[in-house]
């Protein structure tokens, strides 16, 4: 973890001396009434009135992990990890944050991170459940699995997906976040993600959880929770899973096996967390990905969404992964901290291809072949932060260090002939007509950088004011496919700044404005293509942002508003001459409030109005129209009710609103809209002595066929889906 920016001392006491809660979960060690099950569970795990009502795993979690606090409802948290700026309350920043809890994952009985992020209107998911794997949009801009960030370090998410079951937290910063942690193996200037890993709590834990999907997709996860030593400093929190069978793809079959350890120390000046993960997947019948044909203006009608258009297509994804974390405070006024952490992840996956992309018949050409890839990748970051005052001024001066290794290889190779298909009536796909060979190295990436930020409290912290720099350097060199041979380098620097404002009126009011800067790799300019410039090596390219806003806590109920302009430079080639003289405008107008309506309602909506246009395009042929992929309005509206007629009785429903977008940048091909219902019930008792939960969701259920867009591909959406658990702690 990082160390969190507040300078009071109070924060920085021993987390593990004998408080009253420590104590009653002592004593009760080993009943039925030291097990308490999250959210609605809590309160009905013991009589009205009794001190346990108020003991969850969540609170413990907050104190352990140095987590923020939970915000009324349970279902998102009062800030996040902003990487150099710590983990901070949300009315002390100059962003916009979304920060979903566990309780939440549980209740939404969400398998990836898609399933959690696409709850804000300002998020899309770019593939539907049983696709590839998890892609996203934030603000209009595209963000992949890979730049999903782990307790703070890019680079060791795997590739395809994140299984939620060892995530405590979900954070999402909105608009560019080179300067919070540096850049990803990829970048997105939209937004990024980051998971922060489970902790045991003082209560013990031994929760199995039985789970069911689709038509014949069975599973099971144990978590395990424990902690030991004086003042219990130490605790280990394990989580195992195992899901097997049919989900949502006729005839397909999706197998997950998890297995991750956490262990942590947390006493009155050191802490330190190490965690390991290890993820088994195998995919067949993946829900696929295509393209459509350039110049098409009628949209193909959308398949049946149980079926794939690529049967039988085969993804096997692996991924190991170890993070440890240190924190120590050298005094009281100054904090050291670090993390370190490796991956080796591969993919083993059939690459069906359309060698002529969909048309409006539906009719396609495709080829088959394979895509195999690994990654091992090194990722880490060192910080000090110190707190001080000059005068009447408070300041809080972080100096950081990142730093990312990571090698890529593939084997990649597709048959030399194609066949006809079609999306309603697939063709079996052919064998490969090769022999499949193994992954060589194609590219070392390596991205360092260095960043200073202080954040002064003026008028007693009414009024606060953040000024960064980060120097980023990324180098890569290049290998020639597939023989491994060095063939290029590509190095470039650039500073990306931050300005920060926050003004608080009033104690519960924050007005805050910030002016950053995304950074992407500038990359080379194509060889061999009779460019006047070709092998011409860019410096990394910054995607700026304005962005102002207000929120406002309520009591229970948080609203936000903030408008924003993201610019993002694009490569593009004129009178013969590359250069990334294109432009990409995203203006938007962000709207959200969650938290509890009145006790036993929480609410969760957001609303999101986005104006994204290509300001200057290749000859101008395109300038001004709307960017591709990007809705102009989307909606999200959740509910969560316990009702009052039957104790432990719990009724949601989501609604998801996407508008209609463009599929090509010559906004010929306009692809429709389409709007989800979700809805869910669980029921949280007492049985045999043991806490249960029983939770049923059903996802979209109108079974609504619709086309998922993303740039230059789109898939189609999740079909009506089932989905059903039974909890209980033992």
């Amino acid at each position: 973890m990082t160390s969190s920016s507040s300078p009071s001392a109070a924060a920085r006491a021993p987390r593990f001396a004998p408080t009253p809660l420590a104590v009653v979960a002592r004593r009760l060690a080993g009943t039925g009434l030291a097990l308490a099950a999250a959210g609605a569970a809590a309160q009905t795990a013991a009589p009205s009135g009794t001190t346990l009502d108020q003991v969850t795993v969540n609170e413990q979690a907050e104190a352990i992990g140095n987590l923020q606090k939970t915000y009324s409802g349970g279902q998102l948290a009062r800030g996040g990890d902003l990487g150099i700026l710590g983990r901070t309350d949300l009315m002390n920043v100059p962003f916009s944050t979304t920060n979903y809890t566990s309780e939440l994952i549980e209740n939404q009985q969400g398998l990836t991170v898609s399933d959690v992020v696409m709850s804000d209107a300002s998020v899309r998911t770019l593939q539907a459940r049983g696709g590839y794997g998890d892609d996203y949009q934030i603000r209009g801009f595209s963000l992949g699995a890979r730049d999903v960030g782990m307790n703070g370090l890019y680079g060791l998410a795997p590739n395809t997906r994140m299984p939620l079951e060892m995530i405590e937290r979900v954070e999402v910063l909105k608009g560019p976040a080179a300067f919070a942690n540096g850049i990803g193996p990829v970048t997105s200037v939209g937004g990024s993600i980051n998971v922060v890993t489970k902790r045991a709590s003082d209560i013990p834990l031994t929760r199995l959880t039985a789970t069911y999907m689709g038509k014949a997709q069975f599973g099971t996860h144990l978590d395990v929770g424990r902690r030991f030593g004086e003042d219990n400093q130490w605790g280990i929190r394990a989580n195992g899973v195992w899901r097997n069978g049919e989900g949502n793809i006729d005839d397909g079959r999706q197998r997950v096996g998890l297995g991750s350890l956490g262990v942590d120390y947390a006493g009155a000046r050191l802490r330190w967390s190490g965690d390991l993960l290890y993820t088994d997947g195998k995919t067949v019948g993946f829900r696929p990905q295509g393209g459509f044909l350039t110049g098409i203006t009628q949209v193909p009608a959308v398949p049946d969404n149980r079926t794939s258009f690529y049967p039988g297509a085969t993804l096997t994804d692996k991924a190991k992964t170890a993070i440890t974390r240190l924190e120590y405070d050298l005094n009281d006024r100054m904090t050291v901290y670090g993390g370190v952490g490796y991956s080796e992840v591969e993919s083993y996956q059939d690459f069906p291809t359309a060698t002529t992309r969909i048309n409006s018949a539906g009719n396609f050409r495709v080829s088959n072949g394979y895509y195999d890839e690994y990654n091992k990748t090194t990722s880490a970051d060192v910080g000090l932060r110190s707190r001080f005052d000059t005068g009447a001024v408070k300041h809080t001066l972080v100096f950081s260090a990142n730093t990312m290794e990571r090698e890529t290889g593939y084997f990649y190779q597709l048959n030399s002939t194609s066949i006809a298909s079609s999306i309603y009536n697939p063709a079996p796909l052919p064998a490969a007509d090769f022999a499949r060979g193994t992954p060589s190295r194609t590219s070392e990436l390596s991205n360092h950088s260095l960043a200073v930020a202080d954040t002064m409290g003026f008028l007693n912290d009414r009024l606060l004011l953040t000024l960064g720099l980060r120097r980023q350097t990324i180098s890569q060199d290049s290998y020639a496919y597939p023989t491994g041979a060095f063939a290029s380098n590509l190095r470039g620097s650039s500073t990306s700044p931050l300005v920060g404002l926050v003004l608080k009126p009033e104690a519960n009011t924050s007005v805050y404005y910030n002016y950053t800067a995304g950074l992407q790799a500038g990359g080379r300019a194509p060889v061999g293509q009779g460019l006047v410039n070709e092998g011409a090596v860019f410096a990394p390219q910054k995607s700026k942002q304005h962005e102002i806003g207000v929120k406002r806590d309520w009591g229970t109920l948080i609203t936000q508003a903030a408008i924003y302009q993201i610019e993002r430079p694009s490569a593009i080639t004129e009178n013969n001459v590359y250069s990334f003289g294109g432009k990409q405008r995203n203006r938007g107008l962000e709207l959200t409030a969650y938290g509890e309506l009145q006790k036993g309602l929480r609410l969760m909506a957001s609303a999101a109005f986005t104006d994204a246009t290509l300001v200057r395009t290749a000859g101008g042929a395109n300038q001004g129209k709307d960017a591709p992929g990007v809705p102009d309005r989307t909606y999200n509206l959740g509910l969560d009710w316990d009702t009052p007629w039957v104790r432990g009785l719990s009724l949601n429903g989501r609604v998801i609103s996407t508008s209609s977008v463009y599929y090509d940048a010559a906004n010929l091909l306009r692809m429709p809209g389409w709007t989800r219902v979700d809805l869910g019930a669980r029921y949280a008792a007492r049985l045999a002595g043991r806490p249960v939960v029983l939770r049923a969701n059903l996802e979209n259920v109108a079974d609504k066929g619709y086309w998922v867009v993303a740039t230059n591909y789109a898939t189609v959406g999740a079909p009506r889906t089932l989905m059903l658990s039974a909890q209980v702690d033992f």
